[in-house]
C-alpha cells in the first residue's frame, strides 16, 4: 500500500458545454489553493482539461467538489504517484479549446468515434489484426518531441509540431490506410478523441481512439508493444510503463525540451545547461 503522504498526480478531461468559464476561473483557483494543489486546469467552452498534484486526501476532496457539478459528475481520472510535487504553481487558464485543433465543427460532446480498450488493443497487437482480420495501424497524434521519448512499436508518426497540423496531414495519407484499422492515441486520450472524429468525417472507414490514452494503457496492461517512456508536461518529464517517473529522460532547463538517453550522449548535451534541441545547435 502506498503511503498516504505520497503525491498523487491526476490527469482528466471532459468535452462538455461549459459556458461560464470566466466566472468559474477564480472559483477553481481558490478551491485548488485551499487544498494546496498545484498544476494546470484549462477551462474552455468545449470542456475541461486538468493536471493536478497533491496529497491523496486533498485530491479526493477536489474531485468530490468538482463532481458535485452535474457537468463533471462522471469525470474519469488517470492517476500516478511521485515522491515530490512535480508542479511549481497552480494555474487556471481560459482557452478557446481544451486541445487546439482549429476545427470548431469537431464536437466530441455530440458523439465520440469508436474507442478500443487497452486489453482489446493488446490482443489485437498480439495477433497482428483486429477481430475482423484487418491489419492494425497505430497512429500517434502527439507532437514530435513527445513521440521521441517513447511510442508504440511500428507506429505512424507524421512529425507534427502542433495538433492543428494534424487534420491536413492525416487527410493527405488516407489512401495509404485503405483496408486497415487505425488506432489513434495520445498521452491521456484528449487528442485522439478529436483526431478519430475528424478522421471519420474525412472518410476513414475503420478508425478507433485508444480509450484513456497511453497512461491508461500502461495502467491496465503495462508496456506491451510500447518502446520507451511517455512524456508528461511536468517536472517528472516522462513516466515508464509502471507509471513511475523515468530516471532516463531529462528536461533541458534552457529550451525546456525532453532529452532522451540517446540525446544525452551527444556532445551538445551539458547536464543542467544545454542540449541538442537548443537553438544555438
Amino acid at each position: 500500500m502506498q503511503p498516504n503522504s505520497a503525491i498523487i498526480n491526476i490527469a482528466a478531461y471532459k468535452f462538455v458545454t461549459f459556458d461560464d468559464t470566466e466566472a468559474k476561473r477564480p472559483v477553481f483557483l481558490d478551491k485548488c489553493n485551499e487544498l494546496s494543489l498545484k498544476g494546470t486546469i484549462l477551462l474552455s467552452p468545449e470542456g475541461i482539461n486538468l493536471f493536478l498534484a497533491g496529497v491523496r486526501d486533498n485530491i479526493h476532496a477536489f474531485l468530490t467538489w468538482l463532481r458535485s457539478d452535474a457537468r463533471f459528475a462522471d469525470l474519469e481520472v488517470k492517476e500516478s504517484l511521485s515522491d515530490d510535487q512535480p508542479f511549481n504553481k497552480m494555474l487556471v487558464k481560459l482557452k478557446r479549446e481544451i486541445i487546439t485543433m482549429k476545427h470548431p465543427l469537431i464536437k466530441p460532446e455530440l458523439g465520440r468515434a469508436p474507442a478500443v480498450e487497452a486489453h482489446t488493443l493488446k490482443r489485437w497487437l498480439d495477433q497482428g489484426h483486429d477481430d475482423d482480420g484487418k491489419p492494425v495501424v497505430m497512429m500517434d497524434t502527439r507532437n514530435d518531441f513527445e513521440v521521441d521519448v517513447g511510442t508504440f512499436d511500428n507506429t505512424l508518426d507524421y512529425r507534427i509540431t502542433k495538433f492543428s497540423e494534424f487534420p491536413e496531414v492525416v487527410a493527405s495519407h488516407k489512401d495509404e490506410l485503405e483496408g486497415k484499422t487505425v488506432v489513434t492515441f495520445c498521452t491521456g486520450g484528449i487528442r485522439c478523441e478529436k483526431a478519430a472524429i475528424y478522421m471519420k468525417d474525412v472518410g476513414y472507414d475503420s478508425v478507433y481512439q485508444l480509450e484513456g490514452g497511453i497512461l491508461k494503457y500502461f495502467e491496465e496492461v503495462g508496456g506491451a508493444h510500447y518502446t520507451g517512456d511517455c512524456f508528461v508536461f511536468d517536472h517528472r518529464t516522462a513516466l515508464n510503463p509502471q507509471l513511475e517517473p523515468s530516471a532516463q529522460t531529462a528536461t533541458c532547463p534552457n529550451c525546456k525540451n525532453a532529452v532522451t538517453p540517446r540525446e544525452q550522449l551527444a556532445p551538445e548535451y551539458i547536464a543542467g545547461q544545454t542540449c541538442p534541441h537548443c537553438p544555438q545547435h
